[in-house]
């Protein structure tokens, strides 16, 4: 069976264009994992992935899980609540065009309808910008969480392309 997807792309170019949204509460930190660890970028795109149809990585190896993970261009956040798991972004660095993408981002059903996700996209744009690329950029799908595309919007990023796709 074939389903109908809408894709949009979205884009900010400055740091000063970030309507940012602050930590709802002091239990939640954001961290960058360095080193990097496979395991946890694929615990989170099988958790959150599930609901929304992230598939491509299903079929890969320990070793292009490590390979992926350990490439200098690839960053992985990890929110946390204490000690545990709640979200994740993953940020590729395009040296070659100057830009950063948002690769991968999600929080755990858990830990839906807390704000968190406003919170967690704030720390990816800004995290994004620390290289000083020209642009930051990220795309997202109807399969994506319902508020998606409006919590890219709120923290001021723009679409500048859409498409239709079939899967």
């Amino acid at each position: 069976m074939n389903k109908k997807v809408d894709r949009n792309y979205l884009e900010i170019q400055s740091l000063d264009d970030l309507v940012e949204s602050k930590n709802p509460s002091d239990q939640f930190i954001i961290c960058l994992i360095d080193p990097s660890n496979f395991q946890l970028n694929k615990f989170f795109y099988k958790q959150i992935g599930k609901k929304h149809h992230w598939v491509d990585r299903l079929v890969w190896t320990n070793k292009q899980w490590i390979d992926y993970t350990s490439d200098k261009k690839v960053k992985t956040y990890v929110l946390k609540k204490k000690e545990d798991l709640v979200g994740y972004y993953e940020l590729i660095l395009h040296f070659d065009k100057n830009e950063t993408e948002i690769a991968y981002f999600g929080i755990l059903e858990e830990y839906h309808n807390q704000k968190l996700g406003s919170y967690l996209l704030s720390s990816a744009i800004k995290n994004s910008f620390i290289s000083n690329p020209k642009r930051v950029w990220v795309h997202t799908c109807s399969l994506d969480h319902k508020n998606a595309l409006i919590n890219y919007i709120a923290r001021g990023m723009k679409v500048f392309k859409k498409e239709t796709i079939t899967i």
